[in-house]
Parts: C-alpha cells; sequence; structure tokens
C-alpha cells in the first residue's frame, strides 16, 4: 500500500482532527448526518450539506465551507477576514470559507447552527450557483448510426 509522503500523512490527520471539532458540534443538531461530499467528510441535514472540509487546491488547509447565503457572506467576511474568507472558486456558491485555527468554539457552534438552519429551512443549498441556470435537455432524441 502506498500511503503517501510523511508530509501528506500529518497534512491530512492534522485536517482530520480538526473537522473532528465540527463534528462533534454539528452532529449534535437534529436530523444531523455525517457524509462525505466530494470525498471530503462533510455533515447534512435531510440530505444537504450544511458543513464540508475544504478539499480545493485554492483553499487553505484547515479551512471548511459553510452556506449561509450571498449577503450574510459577505458581511461576515467584512466584519473578520482574520477567519472568513473567500476562493475565487468558490465565489458563484453562497458559502463563505472559515479558518478553523481563528475561530472560537464558541463562535464555530454559532455558525454551524446559521448554516443548518438556513440549510433545513431550505433557503440555501450549498451547491446552487448565483446567476446561473440549469439548461433544460434537449427534447430530441440522440440516435447514432451505426457503421456496419
Amino acid at each position: 500500500m502506498n500511503w503517501g509522503t510523511r508530509r501528506d500523512r500529518v497534512l491530512t490527520s492534522m485536517m482530520t482532527d480538526s473537522f473532528a471539532t465540527v463534528r462533534e458540534i454539528g452532529l449534535g443538531f437534529p436530523r444531523a448526518q455525517e457524509a462525505r461530499y466530494y470525498g471530503m467528510p462533510a455533515l447534512t441535514v435531510d440530505g444537504e450539506v450544511f458543513v464540508v472540509q475544504i478539499g480545493h487546491r485554492s483553499a487553505e488547509p484547515n479551512s471548511i465551507s459553510v452556506p449561509i447565503g450571498f449577503e450574510r457572506r459577505d458581511e461576515l467576511i467584512a466584519a473578520n477576514s482574520r477567519v472568513f474568507y473567500l476562493k475565487q472558486h468558490y465565489a458563484p456558491y453562497p458559502v463563505v470559507l472559515v479558518r478553523l485555527g481563528q475561530i472560537t468554539r464558541e463562535n464555530l457552534q454559532r455558525l454551524l447552527r446559521s448554516a443548518y438552519d438556513v440549510v433545513s429551512s431550505g433557503s440555501v443549498s450549498a451547491g446552487h450557483h448565483r446567476g446561473r441556470r440549469r439548461q433544460k435537455a434537449s427534447p430530441r432524441k440522440i440516435t447514432r448510426k451505426r457503421n456496419r
């Protein structure tokens, strides 16, 4: 088995340990469940993600993504950019990125509760883009000609 380099194992261990606090808080909410989202640890309520550990290369290590809405995201970043931030990859989504090493447990609990509430009410979903609409599938049936 190839477990990667020692550095990779240490980084993975550090990220998993930091998500343990998020998991502990989040699983205390009703109907919250542990899941995977794009291969990363996440917590869901009624099948919708309300927090996920970040795996994208543009994000800082030891960060989470929390769906909270576009306006609230802008407010949080303006109020405390040391804790909350955004990378271009995440800009179309109603999420804020959180540096786990910079947020207190009390504030993390409040943030997760807020995310849980907006996701469980259906007012925000982590996977929905701003300003983009899905194209309808073509009603025409596409067939291929067989070569004989």
